[in-house]
């Protein structure tokens, strides 16, 4: 099975926010990733709106040639914004203002009911839906019960971990995660921290198809520009798999 590059062009929004200049463009970023190789352009919309824009969601739709994956809270505003739009995917995630970046999966046990009503009304729009979750077995369950059609394993422990061996216990967490996500017939994603250095281990996992990565490219583009950063990831990717 190939493995594909979803880029994330949250904060390339991030750096035109700094100073509220009408640059970088989201847009342009997502233009040049598909040129460098990526299959996929993620955004997330946070609710507080402090990177993507509204219009920027609209302006990519309109723009992006591969598919656009819609990053969002499971909440009715954003169920509206995803009608509106209508991206390829939509992922539900946590989302806390306080957070730098999303901290954690999403609690599909927990939140099982309010989850079931926003998945529902996405499907129903023909909107299909992958929960971001941490690598967890009880996790993936729940949310083949709630009939996701994808889950994306949050691999922020993984990337964090301090020592060899507490990196390869979680390693072997994403494995057993993505085969059983497989094994229920859900589609595998994966992705938060990942970078040049520790993204080959990931990708090898080969029920997993798709990586989301966002910041460690767009720290890279700044040295070295978007199309070739997107590029290096993605030779990367794929020599993990052969």
């Amino acid at each position: 099975m190939s493995i594909r590059l979803g880029v994330n062009v949250d904060h390339v929004a991030t750096l035109r926010q700094a100073r509220r200049a009408v640059y970088p463009d989201p847009a342009t970023a997502a233009a040049l990733a598909e040129l460098g190789g990526a299959q996929q352009i993620t955004l997330h919309l946070r609710e507080d709106r402090r990177h993507i824009q509204d219009r920027d969601v609209r302006v990519l739709r309109d723009t992006v040639q591969t598919p656009l994956n819609l990053e969002m809270a499971a909440t009715a505003e954003m169920v509206k914004v995803a009608y509106e739009h209508k991206p390829n995917m939509v992922t539900l995630v946590p989302e806390r203002r306080e957070e730098l970046t999303t901290e954690g999966g999403l609690d599909a046990n927990s939140q099982r009911e309010s989850l079931r009503k926003i998945v529902k009304n996405l499907k129903d729009g023909d909107l299909p839906v992958s929960l971001f979750i941490d690598p967890d077995l009880d996790q993936v369950r729940a949310s083949h019960k709630l009939d996701a059609n994808q889950v994306e394993l949050h691999t922020g422990r993984y990337c964090e971990a301090r020592n060899q061996k507490d990196r390869q216990a979680e390693l072997i967490r994403l494995v057993d995660a993505a085969k059983a996500a497989a094994k229920l017939g859900m589609r595998v994603a994966a992705g938060h921290g990942l970078n040049y250095q520790n993204v080959q281990p990931v990708a090898a996992i080969a029920e997993i198809e798709e990586l989301n990565i966002g910041h460690s490219i767009v720290a890279r583009a700044v040295l070295v520009g978007f199309e070739r950063a997107v590029r290096e990831m993605v030779e990367l990717m794929h020599a993990a798999r052969r």
